[in-house]
């Protein structure tokens, strides 16, 4: 939403920045008082959340990003209603319906440029009706990686150890 605030007020990703913080200022008090484990679980969710969502916003501002067409917003993994107000997930050229599938309150990877890069490879090639099998040393993150952009998507996600 702020891309196109931007257009009548070039403070908006500034703006959206600090409140971004104000948000996680909030998640953090929350965090600090009685939860039942399951709202502790989501406000945890969140917070990761918000954290990588307050890191891209400081980024795009930091690099001055005023346009929907600059590749640094265009390879964040971006969620709009298309004109049958379905969910739409996009990230590069790739536009992913999303799919919905509850997975109850689990918790979220921390997301790193490592994980930005693997999901645009992951997304890129589900959009062109390919699979994705990332490969790497062991303990570096490609299940998690690849389940946690499954719940990004709304997608079942069956991960298959084919070594043991």
């Amino acid at each position: 939403m702020w891309i196109n605030e931007m257009y009548d007020n070039p403070d908006a990703l500034l703006d959206w920045y600090q409140r971004n913080l104000q948000q996680l200022s909030q998640l953090t008090e929350l965090i600090k008082t009685d939860l039942t484990p399951i709202r502790r679980k989501i406000i945890v969710a969140l917070i990761t959340t918000d954290v990588h969502a307050r890191d891209i916003i400081e980024l795009l501002k930091n690099e001055n990003v005023s346009s929907t067409t600059d590749f640094l917003w265009q390879k964040q993994l971006r969620y709009a209603f298309d004109e049958e107000d379905q969910v739409v997930v996009r990230q590069v050229n790739a536009a992913l319906k999303y799919g919905y599938e509850y997975m109850g309150a689990t918790s979220r990877l921390v997301i790193t440029p490592l994980t930005d890069r693997c999901w645009m490879t992951i997304t890129g090639a589900v959009n062109i009706k390919l699979g994705a099998a990332p490969a790497g040393p062991a303990g570096t993150g490609k299940t998690e990686s690849t389940k946690d952009l499954a719940k990004g998507l709304g997608q079942f996600c069956v991960v298959f150890n084919c070594s043991e």
